[in-house]
């Protein structure tokens, strides 16, 4: 299965516009999002495109390929005006015989398992790396980093998961970073 992975929209319509369109082009088919899709939250500046009412409409045409989970900057009127389930913490799928977790990242680590991936949001940062959780086991932690507000100098960014291949897209679909899951 050919999964796309976003995070931290922030309200960014023409971000989320751009995002939904690489979506269309990957032949993915799910776009899962880890969560902060309205909001810009304290501690961020206003994207440039910050429109939350468009990303509204935008997520909300999209919803059948959506799978979300809620971020620290998710809240309850949020799920009132979206048409898809957005307000659990995590999310369990399972495909080619591997279980992801998807969380914002935010919380602490969900209950993982030798070889589980956990795709988390919330830093703004890319990340592929391996991690070990509190019961010693290890796990592949992946992050694509944000599609509206980067940080630590790095791009607009999603990540396409195709099977064991892992690669980081600039938001105009550039693959800058490419991985294998072993």
């Amino acid at each position: 299965m050919k999964l796309m992975i976003a995070s931290d929209l922030h309200g960014d319509a023409d971000c989320t516009a751009t995002l939904l369109e690489q979506f269309k082009i990957s032949g993915a088919e799910r776009l899962v999002l880890l969560g902060d899709l309205l909001y810009h939250g304290p501690r961020n500046d206003l994207p440039a495109g910050y429109a939350p009412k468009q990303v509204i409409a935008l997520l909300n045409k999209a919803r059948d390929a959506l799978i979300c989970v809620r971020g620290n900057c998710d809240t309850e009127v949020d799920q009132m005006v979206l048409t898809f389930p957005m307000l659990s913490d995590t999310a369990c799928l399972f495909a080619d015989g591997r279980t992801y977790i998807a969380a914002h990242g935010h919380h602490d680590v969900p209950p993982m398992r030798a070889g589980d991936i956990l795709l988390g949001g919330h830093t703004h940062v890319p990340v592929f790396e391996m991690r070990t959780a509190d019961n010693g086991t290890a796990y592949l932690h992946i992050n694509p980093g944000s599609v509206s507000l980067p940080k630590e100098s790095s791009p607009h960014s999603y990540v396409i998961i195709d099977g064991d291949r892992v690669t980081f897209h600039t938001l105009e679909g550039k693959v800058y970073r490419a991985e294998t899951i072993k």
